[in-house]
């Protein structure tokens, strides 16, 4: 079996999952519907235009809107930052989002955070080698975009940055989720969090998301439970009838989302690459871990690094 062949096997189909991700703003502008709709899309356009659009300089965004257009693929960058209250904060998640509209599909390339490889950007640190999330902490939003760019060799169409601090305040705007848990245990906030069906209150979610070190599959498991919830509050948000509610999920999203698209951009999206969902495959980067001056870092071998260049050029 070809090398080529090998790495198509091992990613994983899915279907309709990071894609809701990727367009939870949008959609949330068709959960009051009816006499609400008008109100609603008022609201969201001003929420994504004025809350949350935030420009960086490492993309060109005329380049971008040429590549709409012409219905070319897109690449985007999903950025979960763990940002808590007085601290910068470092990207907890980075994911490289590939729509392919003309051939109905999209692919999900997951960058593992302790990736070790060249910082490159505005700042001091820039030229420097250190773990790929410690591009947020030095330069932002823009130096990430910048260091992935460099990391996979692409340029990046858009970003989207979602403070996963702000899961609590968005699980509490839907009225709470439900989730299917796979482990037993005890939060520190003495919650019990049972095996099977648990419901889930914006109090106890972060303890439900950060939780690693009692879990056997670590950073994959904390991973698997971050998109269980992000999934809970869209399936919980598609069925949302109160204006009241929907103007606080609003307010959530504009307190913690960030991307350089405008809510036209998201439009454009939703009705130029809706076909992208239909064959959607993820896959997540591997590599070795060691330790350099006494720092746990992630060596990613170059095969590998050439073999998911090569999966985003077979897209392109």
């Amino acid at each position: 079996m070809s090398k080529q062949k090998k790495r198509v096997d091992r990613r994983k189909k899915k279907r309709g999952r990071w894609w809701k991700v990727l367009l939870l703003v949008v959609l949330m502008l068709s959960v009051a519907g009816g006499a609400y709709a008008f109100n609603l899309y008022s609201g969201a356009k001003d929420t994504v235009d004025e809350d949350m659009h935030e420009a960086v300089t490492s993309i060109d965004s005329e380049v971008t809107k040429k590549k709409i257009e012409e219905n070319e693929p897109l690449h985007i960058l999903l950025i979960g930052v763990d940002q808590r209250e007085g601290d910068v904060g470092r990207s907890d998640a980075l994911m490289v989002m590939t729509l392919d509209a003309e051939n109905n599909r999209s692919q999900i390339i997951s960058i593992p955070r302790d990736t070790r490889t060249e910082m490159v950007g505005d700042d001091p640190k820039a030229g420097s080698l250190d773990k790929i999330n410690h591009a947020y902490a030095f330069g932002g939003s823009d130096m990430t975009v910048a260091t992935v760019e460099s990391f996979l060799d692409i340029e990046l169409d858009y970003y989207v940055r979602v403070n996963m601090e702000g899961l609590e305040g968005m699980v509490d705007a839907v009225g709470g989720v439900t989730v299917q848990n796979d482990l037993d245990w005890i939060g520190e906030n003495d919650f019990h969090y049972r095996r099977g069906e648990l419901n889930l209150t914006g109090d106890n979610v972060m303890r439900y998301v950060r939780m690693r070190y009692k879990d056997p599959n670590g950073d994959a498991g904390r991973n698997e439970r971050q998109r269980q919830v992000i999934q809970a509050i869209i399936d919980k948000g598609a069925s949302i009838d109160s204006i009241n509610r929907v103007d606080e999920v609003m307010s959530v999203l504009g307190n913690n989302v960030a991307t350089n698209m405008k809510f036209e951009d998201m439009r454009n999206i939703l009705m130029n690459y809706r076909g992208a969902q239909q064959d959607m495959s993820t896959y997540q980067m591997t590599g070795t871990g060691t330790r350099i001056n006494g720092i746990y870092y992630l060596q990613v071998p170059d095969e590998e690094v050439q073999n998911v260049r090569s999966m985003i050029r077979e897209y392109s």
